[in-house]
């Protein structure tokens, strides 16, 4: 009987790096939905059988999901890290940071075509069902925030500005459901507004307002937010 053939080195770390990446992407999702609740141990067994991979993409995705600020260690592992007041309110500070800067150079660099897209943008996002998934809502909410990153030219800033959305998407999650989405639409619509008017203190101004409204509602968040993790349906 003649040997199979063994897959060329590089396939196979193809393959490997795409099941890690896979895996990955999963475990993220889970906990930055929280279906991994604050102070929950991450067995790394049992996530292999859920997943139905190895435990050594399991064990890779938990080290980077550490390193993102999702998990912390406790013991030889990892948990989940706790839905906190004062940790959530230092990312909406950095957020803003971020955002107010993004704008600024936007105002220097972007092109008026990159303007009409983000226009279009908004407009299109305006016909989207307001019963919609929440989740839908908050990923729109997102792009148009990602888009004036891109506009600052600044691939730095705009992947920090990333990381930061992940790990307060829950909390917006809730924040959407409790205040709709026009409010925002409007605010949205007001910032590129100003940005297209070259008016770069107005569009900080209106960022930093944006943002801090927001901040005054986290407490409010993470209270309903904590309800539906740990009593779900019943909240």
């Amino acid at each position: 009987m003649t040997a199979p053939t063994p897959a060329p080195a590089g396939r196979a770390s193809g393959r490997s790096r795409s099941t890690s990446s896979q895996v990955y992407e999963k475990l993220r999702e889970m906990v930055i939905l929280y279906d991994i609740k604050p102070g929950e141990r991450l067995n790394e067994v049992a996530l292999a059988e859920k997943l139905e991979v190895s435990r050594t993409p399991i064990r890779d995705a938990l080290n980077l999901l550490a390193r993102d600020g999702f998990l912390e260690e406790s013991g030889r592992g990892y948990v989940r890290r706790s839905l906190n007041l004062k940790e959530t309110l230092d990312l909406y500070e950095a957020r803003e940071a971020i955002e107010v800067e993004c704008l600024r150079l936007a105002a220097q660099r972007a092109t008026p075509a990159q303007l009409d897209e983000v226009e279009a943008f908004l407009a299109r996002s305006r016909e989207t069902p307001q019963d919609c998934p929440v989740l839908d809502l908050v990923a729109l909410d997102e792009q148009f925030h990602d888009m004036l990153a891109e506009l600052s030219g600044n691939s730095e800033l705009r992947r920090m500005l990333d990381e930061l959305n992940a790990r307060i998407r829950f909390v917006r999650w809730i924040s959407m459901e409790q205040i709709g989405r026009g409010k925002t639409q409007a605010e949205h619509a007001e910032i590129l507004a100003a940005l297209r008017g070259k008016d770069l203190e107005a569009a900080q101004a209106r960022m930093r307002k944006h943002i801090s409204q927001r901040t005054l509602q986290i407490k409010e968040a993470i209270t309903a937010g904590l309800a539906r993790i740990f009593l779900g349906d019943q909240a």
